[in-house]
């Protein structure tokens, strides 16, 4: 059969750096830190002591308040980013088909805070179990999709991956397939993490992951520096309304970009630690690159995983120099992620939103916080080190890799009439 053409028509996001998608592309490219000392709760006692938090977000201006104590933080993100692209991609919703539009999102871990207070709350008591009767559906990690999809009525497929830190690509990919393979002609996707929290700082403090610089928490996301020592937790989602092409032209949407298509692989290596080759990573980009059926040399730049992780961005650097070759040196490489922090599942969501930014608006934002060369690092790559450049960007693609070696990119490009 013929695959059918999938393109872009709305975008919302919900980040440390920006509460909209022009706020948080205005953040990317004048590079801001969204990191500071954590406020949700007493760090006194814990290894780190910062995050990227989103800043100035009160979900009663968007949910109303019995519904918002129904929801998870994690859950009110996606309502706030998904309800930002729907109005973006400015359907009449009154013409729209429905059972043709579905809702896949991503997350990694779901509703940590709520099951976290659940918990402590039990404890602190008499021993009777008495819970909250929305504790479970507050919780479980697919809840997010099914609130988008009763918000709006898309009666269309539904459901959530999860895949560590690469739960809203693998979202993405998925409602790419399911346009193409027409499943349905418009679904919405991304994904929220709602993970700064007692449980989460704990628990990513347990095993080394995030850095520790607390005497300078908006210059401790440092990928691919020599001094990195962890990332940084972030948290908020991302969404992108993907529509079939001839049912966006039908209808005279905006068209932001065109999805090209998606890879998977996996590392088979380690619960946590990346292939030292970047194997699952070299492997991904280049399942990504045939299912688009473009070549290596059609790249203008990557969005890397670029957690600033002291073995992720070397893995990462080498498997890119192992699938680009020569033409690795032409590409513009960057790394958000030291600007927004991690954002886990919603990451992908969020990086494949910048990389579409920087197709349309020709600039690539920077990889902040770049102070002193790593000599495991070839230093002739381009990672557009602290200051964002101009260029025209036809074709970037995102990486995403999650604990348990699950590895997605995938890759957008300017729209060809």
């Amino acid at each position: 059969m013929k695959l059918r053409r999938v393109v872009v028509t709305g975008l919302g996001a919900l980040t440390p750096i920006g509460n909209t998608v022009q706020e948080y592309w205005n953040g990317l490219i004048n590079g801001v830190s969204g990191a500071a000392p954590i406020t949700y709760f007493d760090t006194t006692h814990f290894k780190t002591k910062f995050a990227c938090e989103l800043k100035n977000f009160n979900a009663e201006d968007f949910i109303d308040r019995k519904e918002a104590r129904k929801m998870d933080r994690y859950a009110q993100y996606a309502i706030v980013s998904s309800d930002e692209a729907v109005k973006d991609a400015n359907f009449d919703l009154d013409k729209l088909d429905k059972d043709r539009v579905g809702v896949i999102w991503g997350s990694g871990i779901g509703g940590l805070e709520t099951f976290q207070q659940e918990v402590m709350d039990f404890t602190k008591g008499s021993g009777i179990p008495k819970f909250n009767p929305f504790f479970i559906p507050k919780m479980i990690a697919d809840i997010a999709g099914g609130h988008i999809s009763i918000k709006y009525g898309f009666r269309g497929p539904n459901f959530t991956t999860v895949s560590a830190c690469a739960s809203s690509t693998n979202a993405l990919i998925d409602a790419f397939n399911y346009i193409r393979l027409n499943h349905a002609d418009v679904m919405v996707t991304g994904g929220s993490e709602a993970a700064v929290t007692i449980a989460g700082m704990g628990g990513f403090n347990a095993m080394h992951a995030l850095s520790t610089r607390n005497d300078d928490p908006k210059t401790a996301s440092r990928p691919m520096d020599k001094d990195r020592e962890g990332f940084v937790l972030g948290e908020g989602a991302g969404a992108l309304v993907l529509e079939e092409y001839e049912h966006a032209i039908a209808r005279g949407a905006t068209i932001y970009c065109e999805i090209g298509g998606g890879g998977m692989s996996a590392d088979a290596h380690h619960i946590t630690a990346p292939h030292p080759e970047g194997l699952g990573a070299k492997n991904v980009m280049l399942n990504c690159l045939r299912d688009a059926g473009l070549r290596p040399e059609d790249v203008d730049g990557v969005n890397m995983h670029g957690t600033s992780t002291p073995l992720g961005d070397i893995a990462e650097s080498k498997a890119i120099q192992h699938v680009f070759g020569e033409h690795a040196y032409t590409l513009n490489l960057n790394a958000t992620k030291s600007m927004t922090g991690h954002l886990l599942g919603a990451a992908g969501a969020i990086e494949a939103i910048s990389s579409i930014l920087s197709i349309k608006h020709g600039i690539v934002p920077p990889t902040i916080n770049h102070f002193t060369d790593d000599e495991n690092i070839d230093p002739k790559l381009n990672f557009t080190f602290n200051k964002a450049q101009k260029r025209d960007m036809k074709v970037v693609m995102s990486n995403t890799f999650g604990f348990g070696g699950h590895n997605a990119c995938v890759l957008v490009k300017k729209l060809e009439l």
